[in-house]
């Protein structure tokens, strides 16, 4: 049985204008699973953008960011693939627990903040979405992106910190998108990672895909590593133990790779080294936007906590150097954009900046490593 999510010509399209309560997630979870594509009604992503500003209208407007074209004079083929990396921030962690001491609590309602999310993934029109700290998943996103177009696949971490938070919406974790316009899911493996033989609370969602406009295999994945100083050798582990795994899924990197995620870690950390030195040619996206090329991004997260301001460099869209080419990069905001209070904000939904990058595919497809 499919489940009635309203009549599509209903304003906000019913399941915009109010997120389920965690007990209707719970009774209506199975059912969702099974959402067939074919039997929703889809819903125009123009709409849906109007919606969003309905219900935003006394926010102020989205921050204006523009694309770095990256590649010159490369000839593709193909549209470009968009892909986009984000830790949208779990709504239980954000109102119950992260203690952002700059952010209202008014700023981080989720009847309003699931709207920037939307206009944020709506403005840009990713191909393929990969998103961290989702806790909404069944009421919210899947309902929505699937009307959208896309495929979907969540998978909660085991053990989410969401479910100590009253109130909460279940448990959190990865999800991945993908248009079925544009991509064939081939495979699709839920990875629990591991450290030092023990499972741990991280997982990763890794799928190869067929691009229907060339015929050509990608596997995109997408994880969420261990948080916190002190964890280095932990996300390190994790870090080796998704690498083999991929290594595995790729027939040793013969599939070109790309890899989202919340690494929890700055370039100086070892997990950072074992992805820029590993056997599958794996490079940065984002380290494209700096001056020499060899540089990440002065930060991808920036918030204000008890403990005092917080700017890091944690996450990253990792690619195959030698089967793909990124022809173009969202710049980040910019401090004066961010502002004295950081992130979240009414501005900005999550304490963490969407990554944005276009892919081609190299056009020697049997160029060796």
């Amino acid at each position: 049985a499919v489940c009635s999510m309203g009549n599509s010509t209903s304003r906000l399209y019913s399941v915009l204008a109010k997120t389920l309560s965690s007990g209707a997630v719970s009774q209506h979870q199975d059912c969702l699973e099974q959402l067939d594509p074919a039997q929703l009604d889809p819903i125009d992503p123009k709409d849906l953008l109007e919606e969003c500003q309905v219900v935003l209208q006394k926010r102020p407007p989205r921050f204006q960011r523009n694309f770095v074209s990256l590649k010159k004079n490369t000839a593709s083929s193909h549209r470009p693939i968009r892909v986009m990396q984000w830790n949208i921030l779990a709504q239980a962690l954000g109102e119950g627990k992260d203690n952002f001491v700059q952010c209202p609590m008014e700023a981080l309602k989720w009847e309003e903040r699931k709207c920037l999310i939307l206009e944020e993934i709506l403005a840009y029109k990713p191909d393929i979405l990969c998103l961290q700290e989702v806790d909404h998943y069944f009421d919210t996103f899947e309902p929505l992106l699937s009307r959208l177009g896309y495929q979907c696949t969540f998978f909660p971490k085991p053990w989410s910190p969401c479910l100590d938070v009253e109130h909460n919406n279940g448990p959190d974790g990865c999800a991945l998108f993908f248009l079925r316009e544009r991509f064939q899911l081939l495979s699709s493996a839920n990875i629990r990672l591991t450290a030092m033989k023990l499972k741990t609370n991280q997982v990763a969602i890794a799928q190869t895909l067929r691009c229907r406009e060339t015929g050509r295999p990608l596997c995109i994945a997408v994880t969420h590593l261990k948080a916190r100083t002190g964890w280095e050798r932990f996300r390190s582990a994790q870090g080796c133990d998704l690498l083999q795994n991929l290594k595995d899924i790729t027939q040793g990197a013969q599939i070109p790779l790309i890899v989202c995620g919340d690494f929890n870690a700055e370039p100086t950390e070892e997990v950072y080294r074992e992805f820029s030195n590993s056997s599958l040619n794996l490079n940065s996206a984002y380290k494209l936007l700096s001056p020499d090329g060899q540089s990440e991004p002065p930060y991808t997260t920036w918030k204000i906590r008890p403990s005092g301001e917080c700017r890091h460099t944690l996450d990253y869209i990792w690619y195959s150097q030698h089967a793909l080419n990124v022809t173009s990069a969202l710049g980040l905001l910019t401090e004066e954009q961010i502002g004295p209070n950081r992130l979240p904000s009414f501005n900005y939904p999550s304490d963490h900046l969407s990554l944005v990058c276009d892919f081609s595919f190299n056009q020697d497809p049997d160029r060796l490593l």
